[in-house]
């Protein structure tokens, strides 16, 4: 092959190699490779693959890398309903570092708009804020905090119709129950969307996502709710509450699924909003209020086979104030033999609020069906049928205002975020 490496890096391009004797070609986006022998491209899958210089035949360019434009070329409709736009980082608001092949946070915004044609005839983006800029396992308390009271903000303006909140999936289902409980007074909708595969590639989910995301911020639902894909197909989205649902695959699209709850609504790209379950209605003469204290000496323990109950005592020789465990099937651990966690969970109660939720997705928890359970429930731990992420945000938040054991644990059992799952069959 000529070494005619005069291509832009980005540029799309059809690859002909040879191979253990057989011809093959690839389609992709060139992108640069730090070893001058291999030419790389990154597949429409989004994965990178290299070749040897000397085994390719021909490349041809099927599309010129495009530059992006400016700020300024994009037009909204003032006639438009206006909504607000956070970015906090993630996969939707993310692009392709065409030097390296990953994919890496896209901080600029007027790009992330214009990868997304037609949101534009949807809703006027009134503001576009960055609270900071976070892949979401990197995000914190701090960041809740800091998401919450911008968010509030938003909401509070009246040219607002409801906010947007791009965010990394990872963790998204910890921030949004974290928003259900620190946004109080809610009274527009509140919606966090995501996506899978970054907006530059074919198969990305966050054109349909944004969108429905978008029609979701206008409709009549005033909570903190999750809209993503409801299957693989680009058929509609769903709208999940965000206090009870769970992130339940790694790289499918439909990602996001409600946890003992049906979602609130499907939601389709053209606006059409079919209800499933009841939910807060829009109420412009609320004033919302982001409480944001957080207590953040607070654990989150996934109990297993063998498990050492010390570890409760080293969380309490640490002064923790709160402890989720997530225990078996009805909300169990160990409590016969020398790994028993009776003692270790009865005496943390005195020192600190401690609550059990289960492993399992689906079904309650419920101590009062075995011996086991009944046992544990009289050291003093909460039962709470939530999910484990949401249990772990509400402690936060909960002991974050009171510091009476009494007091956090009645409200603990208050439904304060409609995050108590109904027992339900699949």
């Amino acid at each position: 092959m000529k070494d005619d490496m005069n291509m832009e890096l980005g540029s799309k391009i059809k690859i002909k190699v040879k191979q253990d004797g057989q011809e093959r070609e690839f389609e992709g986006t060139f992108i640069d490779s730090p070893d001058k022998n291999a030419f790389l491209i990154k597949l429409k899958t989004g994965y990178n693959v290299g070749f040897d210089k000397k085994d390719i035949l021909k490349v041809e360019i099927i599309e010129k890398a495009k530059s992006i434009k400016g700020k300024e070329d994009v037009e909204q409709d003032k006639k438009l309903p206006g909504i607000a736009l956070i970015i906090t980082g993630g996969t939707i608001a993310s692009k392709v570092d065409y030097k390296t092949g990953a994919v890496s946070p896209n901080q600029d915004i007027s790009s992330l708009i214009q990868n997304i044609p037609g949101i534009e005839k949807i809703a006027r983006i009134n503001y576009i804020e960055v609270p900071f800029l976070e892949l979401s396992e990197d995000i914190c308390p701090d960041d809740w905090k800091k998401l919450a009271k911008k968010t509030c903000e938003l909401v509070n303006m009246r040219d607002n119709k409801g906010v947007v909140i791009l965010h990394g999936t990872d963790t998204l289902h910890y921030s949004a129950s974290a928003l259900s409980f620190m946004l109080k007074n809610l009274g527009k909708p509140v919606v966090l969307t995501y996506s899978q595969r970054s907006i530059d590639r074919g198969s990305s989910d966050a054109n349909l996502n944004l969108k429905c995301s978008f029609h979701a911020a206008l409709s009549n639902i005033a909570e903190v709710v999750i809209v993503g894909h409801a299957n693989t197909e680009d058929s509609f989205c769903h709208v999940l509450r965000g206090s009870s649902a769970r992130k339940m695959h790694s790289s499918r699209r439909d990602a996001f699924k409600a946890i003992n709850q049906e979602p609130i609504a499907k939601i389709h790209e053209n606006g059409t909003i079919d209800f499933i379950s009841s939910h807060a209605k829009r109420d412009e003469t609320k004033k919302c209020r982001a409480e944001t204290e957080f207590e953040d000496k607070i654990a989150l323990i996934k109990f297993y086979p063998g498990q050492n109950p010390d570890i409760l005592k080293q969380y309490r020789d640490c002064g923790f104030k709160g402890i989720v465990i997530e225990g078996t099937g009805f909300g169990h651990v160990c409590v016969n033999g020398k790994l028993s966690w009776l003692s270790e969970i009865k005496e943390t109660c005195k020192h600190a609020v401690v609550c059990m939720t289960t492993q399992c997705i689906n079904g309650e928890v419920n101590p009062r069906v075995y011996s086991n359970g009944r046992m544990l429930e009289k050291t003093g731990v909460l039962y709470l049928n939530m999910t484990s992420e949401a249990c772990y945000a509400k402690l936060g938040c909960v002991l974050g205002k009171e510091k009476d054991p009494n007091q956090v644990k009645m409200l603990m059992k208050e439904n304060l975020a409609h995050e108590f799952n109904e027992r339900r069959t699949e």
